[in-house]
Protein backbone atom coordinates (compact mmCIF):
# COMPACT_ATOMS: atom_id res chain seq x y z
CA UNK A 1 0.00 0.00 0.00
CA UNK A 2 2.97 2.36 0.65
CA UNK A 3 4.00 2.13 -2.98
CA UNK A 4 0.50 3.00 -4.10
CA UNK A 5 0.38 5.99 -1.76
CA UNK A 6 3.59 7.35 -3.35
CA UNK A 7 2.08 7.28 -6.84
CA UNK A 8 2.31 10.69 -8.46
CA UNK A 9 1.42 9.79 -12.02
CA UNK A 10 -2.30 10.28 -12.59
CA UNK A 11 -2.34 9.45 -16.30
CA UNK A 12 -0.24 7.82 -19.00
CA UNK A 13 0.32 9.04 -22.54
CA UNK A 14 0.42 6.50 -25.40
CA UNK A 15 2.75 7.03 -28.34
CA UNK A 16 0.39 4.87 -30.40
CA UNK A 17 1.19 2.96 -33.57
CA UNK A 18 2.37 5.82 -35.79
CA UNK A 19 2.68 9.62 -35.95
CA UNK A 20 1.66 9.79 -39.62
CA UNK A 21 -1.95 11.08 -39.63
CA UNK A 22 -2.72 9.60 -43.08
CA UNK A 23 -1.60 6.19 -41.87
CA UNK A 24 -3.60 6.70 -38.66
CA UNK A 25 -6.80 7.25 -40.69
CA UNK A 26 -6.10 4.15 -42.80
CA UNK A 27 -5.44 2.10 -39.65
CA UNK A 28 -8.59 3.48 -38.02
CA UNK A 29 -10.75 2.36 -40.95
CA UNK A 30 -9.01 -1.04 -41.20
CA UNK A 31 -9.16 -1.82 -37.48
CA UNK A 32 -12.74 -0.53 -37.16
CA UNK A 33 -13.86 -2.97 -39.84
CA UNK A 34 -11.83 -5.77 -38.23
CA UNK A 35 -13.34 -5.02 -34.79
CA UNK A 36 -16.93 -4.97 -36.09
CA UNK A 37 -16.33 -8.26 -37.93
CA UNK A 38 -14.79 -9.72 -34.77
CA UNK A 39 -17.85 -8.80 -32.71
CA UNK A 40 -20.30 -10.06 -35.33
CA UNK A 41 -18.36 -13.25 -36.11
CA UNK A 42 -17.89 -14.33 -32.52
CA UNK A 43 -21.45 -13.34 -31.56
CA UNK A 44 -22.75 -15.39 -34.51
CA UNK A 45 -20.87 -18.48 -33.32
CA UNK A 46 -22.21 -18.08 -29.75
CA UNK A 47 -25.81 -17.60 -30.93
CA UNK A 48 -25.56 -20.51 -33.40
CA UNK A 49 -24.26 -22.91 -30.76
CA UNK A 50 -26.76 -21.79 -28.10
CA UNK A 51 -29.79 -22.18 -30.41
CA UNK A 52 -28.71 -25.39 -32.19
CA UNK A 53 -29.42 -28.46 -30.06
CA UNK A 54 -27.13 -30.90 -31.89
CA UNK A 55 -24.21 -28.53 -31.24
CA UNK A 56 -24.68 -28.87 -27.48
CA UNK A 57 -21.55 -31.02 -27.17
CA UNK A 58 -18.31 -30.43 -25.23
CA UNK A 59 -16.38 -29.33 -28.34
CA UNK A 60 -18.90 -26.64 -29.26
CA UNK A 61 -19.43 -25.67 -25.61
CA UNK A 62 -15.73 -24.86 -25.45
CA UNK A 63 -15.86 -23.16 -28.86
CA UNK A 64 -18.65 -20.83 -27.69
CA UNK A 65 -16.53 -19.96 -24.64
CA UNK A 66 -13.58 -19.25 -26.95
CA UNK A 67 -15.74 -16.87 -28.98
CA UNK A 68 -16.87 -15.12 -25.81
CA UNK A 69 -13.27 -14.71 -24.63
CA UNK A 70 -12.16 -13.42 -28.05
CA UNK A 71 -15.02 -10.92 -28.04
CA UNK A 72 -13.98 -9.65 -24.60
CA UNK A 73 -10.24 -9.81 -25.30
CA UNK A 74 -10.43 -7.58 -28.36
CA UNK A 75 -12.79 -5.17 -26.56
CA UNK A 76 -10.19 -4.51 -23.85
CA UNK A 77 -7.69 -2.87 -26.21
CA UNK A 78 -9.22 -2.12 -29.63
CA UNK A 79 -11.76 0.63 -28.67
CA UNK A 80 -9.03 2.59 -26.87
CA UNK A 81 -6.68 2.10 -29.81
CA UNK A 82 -9.33 3.37 -32.24
CA UNK A 83 -9.90 6.41 -30.03
CA UNK A 84 -6.15 7.07 -29.97
CA UNK A 85 -5.92 6.93 -33.77
CA UNK A 86 -8.32 9.91 -33.93
CA UNK A 87 -6.73 11.98 -31.14
CA UNK A 88 -3.49 13.91 -31.23
CA UNK A 89 -2.88 13.32 -27.51
CA UNK A 90 -3.61 9.74 -26.51
CA UNK A 91 -4.05 9.45 -22.74
CA UNK A 92 -5.43 7.02 -20.17
CA UNK A 93 -5.87 7.54 -16.44
CA UNK A 94 -3.72 5.50 -14.05
CA UNK A 95 -6.73 3.56 -12.71
CA UNK A 96 -8.06 2.80 -16.20
CA UNK A 97 -4.59 1.70 -17.27
CA UNK A 98 -4.41 -0.79 -14.41
CA UNK A 99 -7.95 -2.00 -15.18
CA UNK A 100 -7.03 -2.50 -18.85
CA UNK A 101 -3.90 -4.39 -17.83
CA UNK A 102 -5.90 -6.62 -15.46
CA UNK A 103 -8.58 -7.58 -18.01
CA UNK A 104 -6.03 -8.02 -20.79
CA UNK A 105 -4.21 -10.68 -18.77
CA UNK A 106 -7.45 -12.20 -17.49
CA UNK A 107 -8.81 -12.88 -20.98
CA UNK A 108 -5.44 -13.81 -22.49
CA UNK A 109 -4.71 -16.33 -19.74
CA UNK A 110 -8.28 -17.69 -19.89
CA UNK A 111 -7.81 -18.26 -23.63
CA UNK A 112 -4.51 -20.06 -23.09
CA UNK A 113 -6.14 -22.41 -20.56
CA UNK A 114 -9.20 -22.90 -22.78
CA UNK A 115 -7.12 -23.84 -25.82
CA UNK A 116 -5.29 -26.39 -23.66
CA UNK A 117 -8.61 -27.81 -22.45
CA UNK A 118 -9.87 -28.01 -26.05
CA UNK A 119 -6.77 -30.00 -26.99
CA UNK A 120 -7.48 -32.40 -24.12
CA UNK A 121 -11.08 -32.70 -25.31
CA UNK A 122 -9.89 -33.68 -28.81
CA UNK A 123 -7.37 -36.11 -27.28
CA UNK A 124 -10.12 -37.93 -25.34
CA UNK A 125 -12.50 -37.89 -28.33
CA UNK A 126 -9.94 -39.40 -30.73
CA UNK A 127 -7.80 -41.60 -28.47
CA UNK A 128 -10.50 -42.86 -26.07
CA UNK A 129 -13.82 -42.51 -27.95
CA UNK A 130 -15.60 -45.22 -25.92
CA UNK A 131 -14.99 -43.30 -22.67
CA UNK A 132 -15.59 -39.83 -24.13
CA UNK A 133 -19.18 -39.35 -22.92
CA UNK A 134 -18.27 -40.31 -19.36
CA UNK A 135 -14.97 -38.41 -19.21
CA UNK A 136 -16.22 -35.20 -20.88
CA UNK A 137 -19.73 -34.91 -19.45
CA UNK A 138 -21.42 -31.54 -18.93
CA UNK A 139 -20.45 -31.38 -15.25
CA UNK A 140 -16.77 -31.86 -16.08
CA UNK A 141 -16.97 -29.26 -18.86
CA UNK A 142 -18.49 -26.66 -16.53
CA UNK A 143 -15.87 -27.43 -13.87
CA UNK A 144 -13.07 -27.03 -16.42
CA UNK A 145 -14.45 -23.67 -17.58
CA UNK A 146 -14.78 -22.51 -13.97
CA UNK A 147 -11.19 -23.60 -13.32
CA UNK A 148 -9.85 -21.70 -16.34
CA UNK A 149 -11.56 -18.47 -15.21
CA UNK A 150 -10.25 -18.97 -11.68
CA UNK A 151 -6.74 -19.60 -13.00
CA UNK A 152 -6.94 -16.57 -15.29
CA UNK A 153 -8.11 -14.37 -12.39
CA UNK A 154 -5.28 -15.52 -10.12
CA UNK A 155 -2.70 -14.94 -12.86
CA UNK A 156 -4.10 -11.49 -13.63
CA UNK A 157 -4.16 -10.50 -9.95
CA UNK A 158 -0.49 -11.50 -9.62
CA UNK A 159 0.47 -9.43 -12.69
CA UNK A 160 -1.56 -6.45 -11.46
CA UNK A 161 -0.13 -6.64 -7.94
CA UNK A 162 3.46 -6.79 -9.20
CA UNK A 163 2.77 -3.74 -11.37
CA UNK A 164 0.90 -1.55 -8.86
CA UNK A 165 3.30 -2.17 -5.97
CA UNK A 166 5.94 -0.12 -7.83
CA UNK A 167 6.14 3.68 -7.39
CA UNK A 168 5.36 5.79 -10.49
CA UNK A 169 6.54 9.40 -10.33
CA UNK A 170 7.35 10.05 -14.00
CA UNK A 171 7.93 9.80 -16.90
CA UNK A 172 4.45 8.75 -18.02
CA UNK A 173 4.87 8.01 -21.75
CA UNK A 174 4.06 4.44 -22.85
CA UNK A 175 5.52 3.37 -26.19
CA UNK A 176 2.44 1.35 -27.10
CA UNK A 177 -1.29 1.75 -27.79
CA UNK A 178 -2.53 -0.02 -24.65
CA UNK A 179 -1.41 -0.74 -21.08
CA UNK A 180 0.53 -3.95 -20.58
CA UNK A 181 2.93 -4.96 -17.84
CA UNK A 182 6.32 -4.70 -19.65
CA UNK A 183 5.95 -1.10 -20.96
CA UNK A 184 4.26 0.12 -17.74
CA UNK A 185 6.85 -1.17 -15.27
CA UNK A 186 9.57 0.46 -17.40
CA UNK A 187 8.18 3.78 -16.09
CA UNK A 188 8.56 2.92 -12.40
CA UNK A 189 10.85 5.10 -10.29
CA UNK A 190 12.84 2.15 -9.00
CA UNK A 191 14.83 -0.84 -10.19
CA UNK A 192 12.39 -3.26 -11.85
CA UNK A 193 14.74 -6.12 -12.75
CA UNK A 194 13.44 -8.50 -10.06
CA UNK A 195 9.80 -7.57 -10.74
CA UNK A 196 10.38 -8.03 -14.47
CA UNK A 197 11.85 -11.48 -13.92
CA UNK A 198 8.90 -12.48 -11.70
CA UNK A 199 6.45 -11.26 -14.36
CA UNK A 200 8.30 -13.09 -17.14
CA UNK A 201 8.46 -16.23 -15.01
CA UNK A 202 4.73 -16.09 -14.29
CA UNK A 203 3.55 -15.38 -17.85
CA UNK A 204 6.28 -17.37 -19.58
CA UNK A 205 5.76 -20.47 -17.46
CA UNK A 206 2.02 -20.52 -18.15
CA UNK A 207 2.46 -19.96 -21.91
CA UNK A 208 5.27 -22.47 -22.39
CA UNK A 209 3.75 -25.16 -20.13
CA UNK A 210 0.37 -24.99 -21.88
CA UNK A 211 2.02 -24.88 -25.30
CA UNK A 212 4.11 -27.98 -24.54
CA UNK A 213 0.99 -29.75 -23.24
CA UNK A 214 -0.79 -28.84 -26.49
CA UNK A 215 2.05 -30.06 -28.69
CA UNK A 216 2.27 -33.32 -26.71
CA UNK A 217 -1.48 -33.94 -27.05
CA UNK A 218 -1.33 -33.39 -30.81
CA UNK A 219 1.64 -35.72 -31.21
CA UNK A 220 -0.30 -38.44 -29.36
CA UNK A 221 -3.39 -37.71 -31.52
CA UNK A 222 -1.40 -37.93 -34.76
CA UNK A 223 0.17 -41.23 -33.71
CA UNK A 224 -3.24 -42.67 -32.76
CA UNK A 225 -4.78 -41.64 -36.10
CA UNK A 226 -2.87 -44.42 -37.85
CA UNK A 227 -5.41 -46.86 -36.39
CA UNK A 228 -8.41 -44.84 -37.61
CA UNK A 229 -10.33 -45.29 -40.85
CA UNK A 230 -9.69 -42.88 -43.73
CA UNK A 231 -12.93 -40.99 -43.00
CA UNK A 232 -12.12 -40.87 -39.27
CA UNK A 233 -8.65 -39.51 -40.03
CA UNK A 234 -10.07 -36.85 -42.33
CA UNK A 235 -12.60 -35.59 -39.76
CA UNK A 236 -10.08 -35.65 -36.91
CA UNK A 237 -7.41 -33.85 -38.94
CA UNK A 238 -9.92 -31.21 -40.07
CA UNK A 239 -10.96 -30.41 -36.49
CA UNK A 240 -7.44 -30.59 -35.07
CA UNK A 241 -5.86 -28.52 -37.85
CA UNK A 242 -8.37 -25.70 -37.24
CA UNK A 243 -7.61 -25.82 -33.52
CA UNK A 244 -3.85 -25.93 -34.12
CA UNK A 245 -4.04 -22.87 -36.40
CA UNK A 246 -5.74 -20.92 -33.59
CA UNK A 247 -3.11 -22.17 -31.13
CA UNK A 248 -0.25 -21.08 -33.40
CA UNK A 249 -1.76 -17.62 -34.03
CA UNK A 250 -2.33 -17.01 -30.31
CA UNK A 251 0.57 -18.74 -28.56
CA UNK A 252 3.23 -17.49 -30.96
CA UNK A 253 2.76 -13.79 -30.11
CA UNK A 254 2.19 -14.54 -26.39
CA UNK A 255 5.43 -16.50 -26.06
CA UNK A 256 7.28 -13.84 -28.06
CA UNK A 257 6.00 -10.97 -25.88
CA UNK A 258 6.08 -12.50 -22.40
CA UNK A 259 9.18 -14.69 -22.26
CA UNK A 260 11.73 -11.88 -22.66
CA UNK A 261 12.71 -9.52 -19.84
CA UNK A 262 13.91 -6.83 -22.30
CA UNK A 263 11.81 -5.89 -25.30
CA UNK A 264 11.95 -3.87 -28.47
CA UNK A 265 8.59 -2.13 -28.18
CA UNK A 266 8.45 -1.18 -31.87
CA UNK A 267 8.49 -4.88 -32.75
CA UNK A 268 6.20 -5.69 -29.83
CA UNK A 269 3.55 -3.28 -31.13
CA UNK A 270 3.32 -5.15 -34.43
CA UNK A 271 3.08 -8.50 -32.63
CA UNK A 272 0.52 -7.08 -30.17
CA UNK A 273 -1.70 -5.91 -33.03
CA UNK A 274 -1.68 -9.46 -34.34
CA UNK A 275 -2.89 -11.11 -31.14
CA UNK A 276 -5.27 -8.34 -29.98
CA UNK A 277 -6.86 -7.51 -33.35
CA UNK A 278 -6.12 -10.20 -35.94
CA UNK A 279 -6.39 -13.42 -33.90
CA UNK A 280 -9.89 -12.72 -32.44
CA UNK A 281 -11.03 -12.01 -36.02
CA UNK A 282 -9.45 -15.15 -37.48
CA UNK A 283 -10.85 -17.56 -34.88
CA UNK A 284 -14.51 -17.44 -36.06
CA UNK A 285 -13.36 -17.55 -39.70
CA UNK A 286 -11.19 -20.61 -39.09
CA UNK A 287 -13.87 -22.49 -37.18
CA UNK A 288 -16.82 -21.61 -39.43
CA UNK A 289 -15.22 -21.80 -42.87
CA UNK A 290 -13.63 -25.18 -42.08
CA UNK A 291 -16.55 -26.65 -40.13
CA UNK A 292 -19.52 -28.02 -42.07
CA UNK A 293 -21.63 -28.54 -38.93
CA UNK A 294 -21.35 -24.88 -37.93
CA UNK A 295 -21.98 -23.65 -41.49
CA UNK A 296 -25.08 -25.87 -41.81
CA UNK A 297 -26.35 -24.74 -38.41
CA UNK A 298 -25.96 -21.06 -39.39
CA UNK A 299 -27.78 -21.76 -42.67
CA UNK A 300 -30.58 -23.58 -40.82
CA UNK A 301 -31.03 -20.76 -38.31
CA UNK A 302 -31.16 -18.20 -41.12
CA UNK A 303 -33.87 -20.21 -42.92
CA UNK A 304 -35.89 -20.56 -39.69
CA UNK A 305 -35.68 -16.81 -39.20
CA UNK A 306 -36.79 -16.17 -42.79
CA UNK A 307 -39.75 -18.56 -42.72
CA UNK A 308 -40.91 -17.89 -39.15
Amino acid sequence: MDALNQTRVTEFVFLGLTENWVLEILLFVTFSIAYVLTLLGNALIIVTIVFTLHLHTPMYFFLSNLSFIDLCHSSVTVPKMLEGLLLERKTISFDNCIAQLFFLHLFACAEIFLLTIMAYDRYVAICAPLHYSSVMNIRVCVQLVFALWLGGTVHSLVQTFLTTRLPYCGPNIIDSYFCDVPPVIKLACTDTYLTGMLIVSNSGTISLTCFLALVTSYIVILVSLRKQSAEGRRKALSTCSAHFMVVAFFFGPCIFLYTRPDSSFSVDKVVSVFYTVVTPLLNPLIYTLRNEEVKNAIKHLRQKQIFS
